[in-house]
C-alpha cells in the first residue's frame, strides 16, 4: 500500500498561475527524487450545505481560493527518503520569496491509506 501527504492552503485567486509555476517546478522535484504522483488542485465546487468546507475550515479570507494537493510515495519509509532528497535540494531555495500564499496557514499530515482501490 501507498502512503500520502495531503495539503490544504488558501491561495490568493491573483496568485494562481504563480502558485501553478512554482508548483510545477517543485512537482518536478518530487517526482525526480522518487515520488510516485504530485498533484495540485484548485477548489472548484465549494460550496456544500451541511458539511464543514474547506473554505471555511482553513478560513478563507475575502479574494481567495482553496488548493488541495497530494503527494504519493511507496511507504512511509520511502516518503522520508524521498522528503530529505528533495528538502536538500539547492533548486528549492530558488522558489518565489515571498510565497505565493500565506504558508503559515498551510494545513499538512502524513496518511496511511485504510483503503486503496
Amino acid at each position: 500500500m501507498t502512503y500520502v501527504d495531503g495539503f490544504v492552503l488558501a491561495v490568493p485567486k491573483k496568485n494562481i498561475d504563480a502558485y501553478r509555476r512554482m508548483s510545477r517546478k517543485a512537482g518536478k522535484i518530487w517526482i525526480e527524487y522518487g515520488a510516485l504522483e504530485y498533484k495540485e488542485c484548485v477548489g472548484e465546487d465549494l460550496d456544500i450545505k451541511g458539511v464543514l468546507t474547506f473554505p471555511k475550515g482553513i478560513k478563507v479570507k475575502k479574494g481567495e481560493t482553496v488548493v488541495f494537493a497530494w503527494i504519493s510515495y511507496k511507504s512511509r519509509a520511502h516518503r522520508d527518503k524521498v522528503n530529505a532528497k528533495v528538502m536538500a535540494d539547492p533548486r528549492l531555495a530558488k522558489m518565489p520569496h515571498p510565497m505565493p500564499f500565506d504558508h503559515t496557514r498551510m494545513m499538512y499530515g502524513g496518511f496511511k491509506p485504510i483503503v486503496d482501490l
